[in-house]
């Protein structure tokens, strides 16, 4: 045991030695943790918009004030003409145009059915998808308040007929933000970033300068060695945590309504994984650049794609959704949104900490074993 918490104390004076693992660990989840929580979101809170009105009359005008009020719409150009609607479009500067027809106003003073003309840059598709959805809301809403002035100019009395109304609640992001969603799961990845890649780092290094190669010659066993190595990783593991839950509540105002007794819990089975992994990266490379690459392209990336971070399991094709059940990140960004969203705890993700304590002990089990060997 003292020749474990020896190699735990060389490992913390090597930190200390190296301020730039101080900023790693202490800086970097911050930073990430904002430029993230601020570009990872699928909200579309402006549409530029083209207006081309045939019309000029005051209901046209009516009708795009509609659009302005909402909030959502913003009027880039009002085209003269469809080339001027085509060249905007073409180039990106607008992402919908609406084409207001000629007798718009008398069409609906007949009380005609009148048609619009909304053409989308549809290269971004959820973009465009949301967008279409705010013009249905403002078109339907409009609609129905020309039927309303209608009836009371009119003077008739109309009984409505037996209809449907839905009261919306939205439990768990009222708000309806992508941030709300998207930042809980970043605690996984900056977890990701700290104990796999600076794991597997700090390993090669030690490869690299000959430091290994003493310990190997020393009295010290491989087990030893193993668990001395990989301590302070789990203690640093657990300091991002803590510093990106902190700072996701002060920046972005997203509290834990879960337990963070069970959220700590779940982040130290997740971190038996991450290690084992930088262990295991740490056997196949011969210098940090190796070690870098491959744990960044063989090992995060298709962690991140699979795991539900950004895009969602369920619309995976079938064969990548069953990958994705060997990705210890899927379970544990599963557990950190319950927690954090929804109030969860371990009644409602037993399985998916089952998962990950499974996961995890293999794991690190054959990784240890494949660099015990390569110590021997």
């Amino acid at each position: 045991m003292k020749t474990i918490i020896h190699i735990i104390k060389k490992e913390f004076l090597q930190f200390k030695r190296d301020p730039k693992m101080f900023g790693i660990i202490l800086i970097a989840p911050i930073i990430q943790l904002i430029f993230l929580g601020y570009a990872a979101t699928l909200d579309l809170n402006i549409v530029h918009t083209i207006f081309y009105d045939q019309d000029k009359t005051t209901t046209s005008r009516n009708f795009i004030e509609e659009f302005i009020s909402s909030g959502f719409f913003q009027i880039d150009h009002y085209a003269d003409n469809y080339e001027d609607v085509k060249t905007y479009i073409e180039r990106g500067k607008s992402l919908v145009a609406i084409v207001i027809p000629k007798d718009f106003e008398k069409k609906i003073n007949r009380r005609e059915i009148t048609q619009l003309q909304a053409i989308f840059n549809s290269s971004d598709g959820n973009s465009a998808s949301m967008a279409a959805g705010y013009i249905t809301t403002i078109v339907t809403t409009f609609s129905r308040q020309i039927v309303k002035d209608f009836i009371d100019r009119s003077g008739r009395k109309i009984t409505s007929a037996g209809s449907i109304s839905a009261k919306i609640r939205v439990w768990y992001n009222p708000e309806l933000k992508t941030r709300n969603f998207m930042v809980p799961a970043i605690v996984g990845l900056l977890v990701s970033i700290v104990t796999l890649i600076l794991t597997s780092l700090a390993v090669v290094k030690e490869k690299e300068i000959g430091t290994l190669e003493q310990l190997i010659v020393t009295p010290i066993k491989p087990l030893q060695l193993i668990i001395g190595k990989l301590v302070p990783f789990v203690v640093l593991g657990f300091v991002s945590v803590t510093i990106v839950i902190v700072a996701m509540n002060i920046i972005f105002s997203i509290h834990v309504r879960g337990s963070v007794v069970f959220l700590f819990f779940s982040s130290f089975l997740y971190i038996l994984s991450t290690l084992g992994l930088g262990l295991f990266v740490s056997t196949v490379s011969k210098t940090q650049q190796q070690a870098m690459m491959i744990a960044i392209f063989a090992v995060m990336m298709p962690m991140i794609y699979l795991s539900g971070f950004a895009f969602p399991v369920e619309n995976m094709p079938r064969i990548i959704q069953y990958i994705s059940y060997i990705i210890p990140l899927k379970y544990f960004i599963t557990i950190i949104r319950g927690i954090i969203l929804k109030g969860n705890g371990f009644a409602q993700h037993w399985f998916d900490a089952t998962m990950l304590l499974a996961m995890g002990i293999l794991i690190l089990f054959f990784s240890a074993l494949r660099f015990r060997k390569r110590l021997e």
